[in-house]
């Protein structure tokens, strides 16, 4: 009988630590501190970050720091944003200007080391293309040979054009802009035959053309470009709670939790479902944070899908099908860790 003693024994001494509220760390000590949030922030990305004509910030990363204010503060109106140039996103993080970059960033090895970043868990998987005007008649890539194509400085878009045009043996003039909207302006007035960046992105800048049937994003897709908010290294707590966050997000789609029914499911016998609401457990308290926190998150801005659907789908003005940004279960990459 010694040995059912002694797993009673190891039970009862990890029960209290389980249950205890982990204690605040710095990134999140100093957000409770000011009652806010400061999010890093696009100057301009439809679907993503962009002011509407109320002067609210929209887009799925918007939305991805508010439901983290939510989840941290209760309140997903705290939210402190911060618009980042392509090269100025990277130094404020490490800097500490902002708490955390939700910012069309695609997640790098050299980003997720030598720049001293953590990135947390992707929010949209994408891939760089090209915009070309129909009347050029180009049909694939490869057909740009020669061709003047605008970029931003600073980003992964500038060093895969490089790689493709090397790799591919295509001889192309890069026109290098330091802001978005110099590089979009630079389009529009003709100075380049086509303008590269992610092809979520190209299609949020062509939905805002003023002739967008006249404009095309090319079937080609010449990298990987997975998205995600992105910490500082050195704080672990911080790390997980914007990662959780995101995952909540994605795990609440799958359960079939809604902004609209998310108070119903406080009443659901299902064991999963009552983690993540924080009817049962303590996950938020590991983390340093209220028992809700999930539900908070859900509660703002809704599941994965729904900020998908409002931001890029079919709700929005781009029209992006979900493809590789659906649910695990229905074909997608989308696949959220379990809280339990």
């Amino acid at each position: 009988m010694r040995l059912p003693a002694l797993t009673a024994a190891l039970f009862c001494v990890a029960l209290p630590a389980f249950a205890q509220t982990a204690s605040p760390g710095p990134t999140l000590s100093a957000v409770r501190s000011r009652d806010a949030l400061i999010c890093g922030a696009h100057p301009g990305a439809p679907g993503f970050g962009v002011l509407d004509s109320q002067g609210i910030y929209r887009g799925l990363d918007a939305d991805t720091c508010r439901a983290v204010a939510a989840a941290v503060l209760g309140d997903a109106n705290k939210v402190r944003w911060v618009v980042l140039s392509s090269q100025a996103r990277l130094p404020a993080l490490q800097s500490g200007q902002v708490d955390v970059l939700s910012r069309t960033t695609t997640w790098t090895q050299t980003r997720d080391t030598a720049n001293g970043l953590n990135f947390t868990a992707v929010n949209f998987y994408d891939g760089q293309g090209f915009l070309v005007r129909r009347s050029a008649n180009v049909q694939r890539a490869r057909d740009l040979a020669g061709a003047t194509i605008c970029v931003t400085s600073g980003t992964t878009n500038e060093l895969n054009l490089a790689d493709w045009a090397r790799s591919n043996n295509v001889q192309v003039q890069p026109l290098v802009f330091d802001q978005n909207e110099e590089t979009r302006n630079a389009y529009i007035n003709g100075r380049c035959d086509a303008f590269t960046t992610d092809a979520s992105q190209l299609a949020g800048i062509r939905s805002a053309l003023r002739v967008p049937e006249e404009h095309m994003i090319l079937p080609d897709i010449i990298s990987k470009e997975p998205l995600a908010p992105a910490v500082r290294h050195g704080d672990d707590q911080w790390f997980d709670i914007v990662r959780w966050t995101v995952y909540a997000l994605i795990e609440a789609e799958e359960l079939g939790i809604t902004q609209a029914n998310v108070d119903q499911m406080l009443a659901s016998p299902n064991p999963a479902i009552r983690r993540l609401l924080g009817v049962a457990g303590d996950h938020g308290p590991l983390m340093g944070i209220d028992r809700r926190w999930a539900y908070n998150a859900i509660k703002a801005v809704g599941n994965y899908g729904e900020m998908f659907e409002r931001n890029l789908g079919r709700g929005s003005p781009i029209g992006l099908p979900r493809g590789v940004n659906d649910l695990w279960t229905r074909g997608g990459l989308m696949y959220a860790m379990p809280v339990r």
